[in-house]
């Protein structure tokens, strides 16, 4: 009996992945734009019978030199240009992007196309007509969405073990962002476990988006922190621990995105530069020259300035409890100045090496009631908790995730006894 459940759940959500650790439990497909307008689903004429020139938009070149490029007269050019500015803003042409044209097969010598069709994006292309009467129409692929399971435990680097167990980089970011005030992810050890139901957006075989991470359970040391997706409509949080409680809290665990700890918080650091032993009461992220920097929290910037050593340092004050600094900036935000209110998660400057300081980096500090303390083991209270009329629906919702899991992880037991057997 077992068996034939089992089998009925491998039937139920879709195929396994062979050799990876992730797995594909359900699609769904459904095609983007309005399936009622034809132009938009094709490419709108029949390419089959011309001529077809490929080629990818080089640097310093505008849409009209491409088109002249391609056999259009100056004026042809003008008037096709001009024609389509409500489907196709043409300085928005990228270098780099591929693009086709098309000829009729029975004319000799040099010709105008009859068709240009520019790839805009991985899931859509803008077809222009190139002979009267001009026009230009969005052609769209299919774009399914995919539920998948990743299980990946860390040996080397989050980076690397999710790229080598085939899933996408783009889930990293997904779920720095939503365990961003819980998970220290330039403290992931060695031993540390992802597992993850998600929605990825794919179109010809490759990962557009991952759509939605519907959930996720951290461990860590023998502790465990699920999420939960669950929407209450209202425009707010929809990321929620087990218990109901936001993921989302009074402050981020980083002011930038994913990098590394170069120097910790400490009372008898060897200073890099000098050589003397004195306290470093922050922690250095090394970072590219450049990286955006974050406020970690809503606050009020109360220092934009250059402070010796420090080099280029804001200073904000979030409330009466605690204040933070981030230090050796190679700029400022545009227009940040002292007095000015800053949200979580706002660019207030950018990684560099300014004061004293042997390379880009970021030095952040915090205080709290005037003492610093180390801000990798700063906590932070939930925000916006679950509403009490949503806890049933919650709960039901938590509890379908979970079987989604199980009924994973016991199909691909059962793959890997057939296999054997």
């Amino acid at each position: 009996m077992w068996l034939a459940a089992a089998l009925m759940a491998v039937f139920a959500f879709g195929t396994l992945s062979c050799g990876s650790r992730e797995e594909k439990v359900e699609d769904v497909v459904s095609l983007e734009g309005d399936r009622a307008d034809s132009i938009e689903m094709t490419l709108g004429f029949c390419p089959d019978s011309m001529k077809t020139t490929e080629g990818e938009v080089r640097s310093g070149q505008f849409f009209s030199s491409l088109l002249t490029g391609l056999g259009m007269s100056q004026k042809d050019a003008y008037d096709l240009t001009e024609s389509c500015d409500s489907v196709f803003d043409v300085r928005t042409l990228r270098v780099g992007n591929s693009y086709r044209a098309y000829y009729l097969q029975e004319e000799d010598g040099p010709q105008a196309p009859e068709y240009l069709v520019y790839e805009r994006d991985k899931a859509s292309s803008i077809v222009f007509r190139c002979r009267p009467p001009y026009g230009a129409w969005v052609y769209r692929k299919p774009v399914t969405v995919e539920r998948r399971y990743a299980d990946v435990t860390i040996n080397t680097s989050l980076w690397n073990d999710m790229r080598d167990a085939g899933v996408s980089p783009l889930l990293i970011l997904s779920l720095s962002d939503i365990y961003a005030w819980t998970i220290d992810f330039f403290g992931l050890q060695k031993g540390d476990r992802f597992r993850v139901l998600y929605d990825e957006k794919m179109c010809d075989g490759e990962v557009l988006a991952v759509d939605t991470v519907r959930y996720a359970v951290f461990s860590h040391g023998g502790d465990e922190l699920p999420m939960i997706m669950y929407d209450q409509k209202d425009g707010g949080n929809i990321w929620w621990n087990e218990k109901g409680e936001s993921m989302r809290k009074a402050f981020l665990k980083a002011p930038l995105q994913y990098s590394r700890v170069s120097s910790g918080f400490s009372y008898a650091r060897k200073h890099p530069v000098t050589r003397k032993v004195q306290p470093h009461t922050g922690v250095d992220y090394a970072a590219p020259k450049g990286t955006p920097v974050m406020s970690i929290g809503d606050g009020v910037v109360t220092s934009v300035k250059y402070e010796g050593a420090g080099g280029n340092t804001v200073r904000i004050r979030h409330n009466s409890v605690y204040s933070t600094a981030y230090l050796h900036l190679s700029k400022y935000a545009k227009g940040l100045k002292a007095g000015q209110r800053v949200r979580q998660g706002e660019v207030i400057g950018y990684v560099g090496s300014t004061g004293r300081s042997t390379g880009p980096h970021l030095d952040f500090r915090v205080w709290k009631n005037g003492s610093p303390i180390n801000p990798l083991k700063m906590d932070s209270p939930p925000a916006e908790p679950l509403r009490e009329e949503n806890r049933q629906d919650f709960e039901r919702m938590a509890a379908y995730c979970r079987a989604q899991v199980d009924t994973v992880v016991a199909a691909s037991v059962l793959k890997e006894l057939f296999e054997i057997l």
